[in-house]
């Protein structure tokens, strides 16, 4: 963590200085007139787009929540692989971490074939392989995720907290208007303000309002999918128990009495059952059930027998239905035939989205959404990039939400169907159901998905040079040691959420950045050229690494190498007093065996550069003379 750019300040260096405007102007007890984005939603999906926002203070932003306060306690609890990777970059993974538990180790259960009545352990696998993420798979409380954005936004230099007790109303798009296209209308709902409207024009609006998404019906999107008339339950417990995987992820398969998912809870004693119910008939609802946590408690003891389960406490409890259900498109304008028409309203998380959460993907899967449209937002404000990149929100989110929509259908009519042995005729095999969860990890973990070729996705002519940075994938971190005071650390750490595109240059094998080598040249196109996209996009005023942001890797152990020898831009002079910034330059890990350029696949020989989105995804891999 860099600070005192900019001058000696004592404190927690998280919490940074209010911009000119958060002083001058700080965030009132009314909506403005104006804003340049209005995230409607304090969902997940809301408070990552909205942190991600906070960072520019010449971006105006505002976030309403139709609840009076922020989340007390959530639904959602399981944090991805890849999701921690997007917190680190948010600067609260370590926190998540502490407090959360750690789903390390899976079991699988099924009928005892001697007794079909009880149930038996049929196998434990490792939750992720080995490699695929620096970040573990976690569980913590959807609140306690809130509280960081929160956090976040708070300490941020436009000091954006929410405006809660607001609903919208209306939105409408007037696409001839020059400068604020979007007028919501908002009504605020708490006792004392009761009956009020309050009007708002935006440059853009952002729907992260659940699966009832009025800004969704707004512009026209519905959701579409079916249901697979099946009812299920979930509650967190503390509870008395025999059952030996109490504390481990387990998916449980009776003969005859249905199936649990156990979601072990952070803090050691509370724990998540999800209990399975009867069949729905079609067009019924679980509502009209009448199911009473009773009801899912002994459900879940006839499952887990012949252990005993003696349910002290219910913390939280809900019962839902099977779905999956996804709209065609994620803005205002895309499928609609007019190719000149620019996006201004958006859907993101269950407004675009539902499926079951037993695959842990819903929050996940709604951050990555907002993340992806954040930075796309942020540049086109800043006029770094023009309108036309929102369009690749929709094309983007889309496509990959679909895939997760075809592997949750699947995935849960496995985990509902009987199990195959003891169960009569048809039903899931057992093992089949263990090899589908190892197969699909990856896919659960959040690293799966792939955005495919366009004008911020590179086509793969050069993949050869870093097969382990797959273009259109996230970027996979590996271990280095920073060179300037020999820290280890993970490359991909040096990533903030602040919009900065970042390239990545992996140097050849005799590269020591002398006077002909390709990092050098490199170095000079990117510092002197008048093609140089630094030299095209950097604002005046601005520090050099404020759009595109340089990195280098060499392959020689860090102490065969002096950073006095290095090209000015791998020492640029930053901030009001021209300080060196000295955490441009990295080896590999060789001391304990991680070298990146073998663990990444990369060409020895030639080095290459990797160019990497502001969402952490590889826009490109090209060689270093390109």
């Amino acid at each position: 963590m860099q600070f005192h750019l900019d001058g000696f300040k004592t404190g927690d260096p998280r919490v940074q200085e209010p911009s000119g405007t958060a002083q001058t102007n700080p965030q009132a007890d009314t909506l403005p007139e104006q804003v340049d984005v209005l995230i409607v939603g304090c969902g997940p999906a809301g408070l990552t787009l909205a942190a991600q926002l906070a960072a520019f203070p010449d971006i105006s932003t505002r976030i309403i929540e139709q609840k009076d306060g922020p989340l007390q306690l959530g639904q959602a609890d399981g944090v991805a692989c890849r999701t921690m990777e997007m917190f680190e970059a948010f600067g609260f993974s370590r926190r998540v971490m502490e407090e959360a538990y750690w789903v390390n180790e899976v079991t699988f259960w099924k009928p005892d074939t001697k007794r079909p009545e009880h149930i038996v352990r049929n196998g434990r696998v490792q939750d992720t392989e080995d490699g695929l993420s620096e970040f573990p798979h976690v569980i913590l409380n959807q609140a306690r995720v809130h509280d960081f954005y929160l956090e976040v936004m708070k300490n941020s230099p436009s000091q954006l907290v929410p405006d809660y007790s607001r609903s919208v109303v209306d939105v409408e798009i007037d696409h001839t208007a020059a400068e604020y296209p979007v007028t919501a209308r908002i009504a605020r709902t708490d006792s004392e303000h009761q009956g009020q409207e309050e009007v708002v024009r935006a440059r853009y609006v952002v729907g992260c309002d659940g699966a009832r998404s009025a800004v969704r019906k707004a512009i026209g999107r519905e959701l579409r999918g079916d249901s697979a008339n099946q009812a299920w339950g979930v509650m967190d417990v503390l509870a008395v128990t025999d059952f030996p995987d109490i504390r481990l992820k387990a998916a449980i398969h009776s003969a005859t009495e249905g199936n649990v998912l156990i979601i072990p809870r952070e803090g050691g004693y509370l724990v998540r059952l999800y209990v399975e119910l009867d069949k729905l008939k079609e067009d019924e609802r679980a509502s009209s059930r009448n199911i009473t946590v009773d009801h899912l408690i002994a459900a879940a003891q006839r499952v887990l027998h012949p252990y005993s389960l003696d349910v002290k406490e219910v913390a939280w409890w809900s019962v839902y239905e099977i779905g999956q259900r996804i709209s065609d498109h994620y803005d205002d304008v895309a499928g609609r035939g007019d190719d000149n028409a620019l996006p201004h309203v958006f859907i993101a998380g269950d407004a675009c989205h539902t499926h079951s959460p037993k695959a842990g993907q819903g929050m996940n899967f709604s951050m990555q959404d907002t993340f992806n449209l954040g930075w796309k937002l942020a540049s086109v404000l800043r006029g770094q990039a023009k309108p036309e990149l929102l369009h690749s929100y929709s094309t983007e989110r889309q496509t990959v939400a679909q895939e997760l929509i075809d592997f949750d259908r699947k995935w849960a009519k496995m985990f509902s169907d009987r199990p195959a042995e003891g169960g009569g005729k048809g039903g899931v095999d057992p093992k089949e159901f263990e090899r589908y969860f190892v197969k699909q990890g990856r896919f659960t973990a959040g690293t799966e998905t792939h955005y495919q070729p366009s004008p911020i996705c590179g086509a793969a002519t050069h993949q050869q040079l870093a097969e382990g940075f797959t273009i259109g994938k996230r970027f996979h971190s590996a271990p280095v040691v920073r060179l300037a005071d020999a820290r280890p650390m993970q490359l991909g750490h040096v990533a903030r959420a602040d919009g900065r595109w970042r390239l990545y240059a992996f140097a050849g094998t005799d590269d020591v950045a002398g006077q002909d080598s390709g990092v050098r040249s490199l170095c000079e196109f990117l510092s002197d050229s008048p093609d140089s996209p630094i030299k095209r996009f950097t604002p005046n005023g601005q520090d050099i690494d404020s759009v595109f942001d340089l990195r280098t890797v060499f392959q020689q152990p860090h102490r065969e190498l002096s950073l006095d020898s290095m090209p000015a831009l791998l020492l640029p002079r930053k901030g009001r007093y021209g300080l060196n910034d000295y955490e441009k330059v990295f080896c590999p890990d060789l001391k304990n065996g991680q070298d990146i350029f073998d663990l990444r696949a990369i060409d020895r020989e030639r080095g290459c550069l990797v160019i990497v989105r502001p969402d952490q995804y590889v826009a490109h891999v090209l060689p270093l003379d390109a």
